[in-house]
């Protein structure tokens, strides 16, 4: 099916791994130009090589730290002066470190919310200052089923979560009048293919220090659909949500993609 996404203009931050590199090929796949704004711009470039071998009709990397306001409408900036505008964005860079509460510092919490929501804050405004003059325009953010259903080991990063998920509602009903649609993809457990997926900055450098093997294979088999989820199950979500001929009248939702571990109604 044809999503009407070709030629569109794309930007996905944290582009360059894992669920970030997945959205970037899901975007190539459509023909879409694409803005990759990452911190780590040589896995992001890598991305892009991949992109446009995928179908992309073009394809770019800005160095974006995203709790850097200036640097945020640079890649906006980026996108506009080479695409003309910027018709969806992906809130996708996210980090966190496993760790039980009590074993957290005040420093942690800071990177933890700064990375995953002043991130969001920073992008979200910047893109709607592009969209709302053209009354058009898509936002989803990468939220997390741990903002569903609370996780040990997640405390902060899931409280920060569901932070986003109020914020984009809300951005959703202030922004409707506009045409900017505003969603949320939840994954679960998502996990890289390859080693190559993963840049040295992703929170997945060290996977073992994330989950072993036994316990991705203890996950996988409480899932209901009993297996974890990979990069592209969480792009297909995101295309999805961003194509307003199939999700043209979908905004202000939260959508887990997680095997079945979160089922709210």
């Amino acid at each position: 099916m044809d999503l009407e996404l070709k030629g569109k203009s794309v930007i996905v931050t944290g582009g360059g791994s894992n669920i970030g590199r997945g959205i970037v090929l899901g975007f190539a796949a459509e023909g879409a130009n694409i803005t990759i704004g990452d911190i780590d711009d040589k896995q992001a470039q890598k991305t892009a090589e991949l992109a446009l071998a995928s179908g992309a009709a073009s394809a770019q990397v800005v160095k974006t730290d995203v709790t850097q306001l200036d640097q945020v409408q640079a890649m906006f900036k980026a996108a506009t002066d080479k695409f003309g505008g910027v018709d969806v964005l992906v809130n996708n860079v996210g980090w966190d470190q496993l760790m039980f509460f009590t074993q957290t510092t005040p420093d942690l919490w800071q990177k933890i919310i700064n990375i995953n929501y002043l991130g969001v804050l920073n992008c979200t405004k910047a893109a709607l200052e592009v969209m709302v003059p053209r009354n058009a325009g898509s936002i989803v953010s990468i939220s997390s089923d741990a903002s569903r259903q609370g996780e040990p080991r997640e405390a902060v990063y899931g409280g920060v979560k569901a932070a986003i998920n109020s914020f984009m509602k809300t951005i959703a009903k202030e922004n409707g009048r506009y045409g900017i649609r505003c969603n949320v993809v939840c994954p679960g457990v998502t996990i890289p293919s390859t080693t190559d997926e993963v840049g040295g900055s992703s929170m997945w450098i060290d996977a073992g220090s994330m989950f072993t093997p036994e316990q991705l294979e203890k996950v996988a088999k409480a899932l209901p659909l009993r297996k974890v989820g990979r990069p592209q199950d969480i792009a297909n979500a995101v295309v999805f949500l961003s194509s307003a001929k199939v999700a043209g009248h979908v905004t202000g939702q939260v959508l887990s993609v997680s095997g079945g571990y979160s089922m709210i109604g």
